[in-house]
């Protein structure tokens, strides 16, 4: 009698743990989150989006898929394919424009705008490190979504920020700047492991987070990076610490969160009581 009890018991707790998994905003708009309930009653094998695989979750009964949309996504419609067991199913779904302010900075060094031959080359390479990290996939069951902020600061230039640079059209801004004094310590918001470190052109001293399922996250223009490639961190645990360094125009930490391999809005992360 007393062992059913400490079954039913575990089970229980299990189903809580389960049901405890916090799913992020939904947000079907470009660079948004599409949180998708799936119509399974097991869990698919495989979700994609755009040739990407995606993020599938159970929180109680049911299961979604968690899809990254870029920030170049036109607003429509838009298939997600998975598959059971059984059969290969599909999901349609919209995603809705939406509009992101502009923002122009002056940078007093030059080549930080218009880099030059040997400047490029180093980007080139720095680049496909880069692009290799955010195309990580590592199978987990469970992923925390609940991140915490990574530091204390002010908000400097928000997500999706058309930008130009001393008069120049330049790329979107693909994170979140957040302003703060140097040697401010950075925690990582949800654990993970360390994908990958360096001192990289225009993002600076720079960490490589990886969640899993294709969740990774990345923290830029760092004085100081406090982890090494292959270590495991905790959530809260300090990562590194706010600097200048790369491109900027003053301290603070760049932080972006990548679905997918496709750069998303942060703050669809953040849970604040």
């Amino acid at each position: 009698m007393i062992r059913t009890s400490l079954i039913t018991l575990a089970f229980f707790a299990f189903l809580g743990s389960v049901q405890a998994i916090t799913l992020p905003e939904s947000a079907p708009v470009p660079g948004g989150v599409a949180v998708i309930k799936l119509d399974v009653d097991e869990k698919p094998v495989k979700a994609y989006f755009e040739k990407h695989r995606v993020m599938v979750l159970q929180q109680g009964q049911d299961w979604y898929a968690i899809v990254g949309l870029p920030l170049s996504l036109k607003p429509g419609k838009y298939t997600l394919s998975y598959t059971t067991r059984q059969q290969q199913q599909r999901h349609d779904f919209s995603v809705v424009d939406k509009e992101y302010a502009t923002q122009r900075l002056t940078l007093k060094n030059k080549r930080m705008v218009n880099p030059t031959p040997k400047d490029l080359v180093r980007i080139g390479k720095e680049s496909k490190i880069i692009h290799r990290a955010l195309a990580t996939w590592r199978a987990t069951p469970d992923v925390n979504l609940n991140f915490e902020m990574p530091v204390e600061g002010i908000i400097s230039s928000p997500y999706g920020l058309r930008r130009i640079f001393n008069g120049e059209p330049r790329n979107p801004h693909s994170g979140l700047d957040i302003a703060a004094a140097v040697g401010t310590p950075i925690h990582a918001p949800s654990g993970g492991v360390v994908l990958a470190t360096g001192d990289y052109f225009f993002n600076g001293n720079t960490i490589l987070l990886d969640h899993g399922q294709g969740l990774v996250t990345m923290y830029c223009h760092m004085s100081k990076i406090e982890v090494k490639p292959g270590q495991h961190v905790a959530q809260g645990q300090v990562i590194g610490l706010v600097g200048r360094t790369g491109r900027v125009t003053g301290p603070h930490l760049h932080w972006g969160v990548s679905l997918n391999n496709t750069m998303v809005e942060p703050h669809l992360f953040l849970h604040q009581p």
